[in-house]
């Protein structure tokens, strides 16, 4: 399930997310400053877990999710990582809002 290149799992209902960055460049053309930037809020699903257990604790509840989705997630969710030169985010799936539909 887990992107062989990651090195990373996520348990439980948990996605890790590689952000989607925004335009360097306002309409204009001004060129935006790191500082500038809004933080993404879009990305893809790059590993995902295996699904929560449900309230009994007997069954896996299935992702609503899929490897390869692009998706919309809240702002200020989820933790960041770095992994050489990608920075990527641990998301519960209860934090993405939608998936893009193609």
């Amino acid at each position: 399930m887990a992107d062989k290149k990651l090195n990373l799992r996520p348990l439980a209902d948990r996605v890790i997310v590689e952000p989607l960055e925004q335009e360097e460049k306002t309409a204009s053309g001004l060129l935006l400053p790191e500082t500038a930037k809004e933080k993404p809020q879009e990305g893809m699903i790059v590993a995902i877990g295996p699904g929560r257990w449900d309230e009994e604790g007997k069954k896996r509840v299935e992702m609503e999710v899929a490897l390869g989705d692009k998706v919309v997630f809240a702002k200020y969710s989820g933790s960041e990582i770095k992994i050489g030169d990608k920075k990527y985010l641990i998301l519960g799936e209860k934090d993405i809002l939608a998936v893009v539909v193609k």
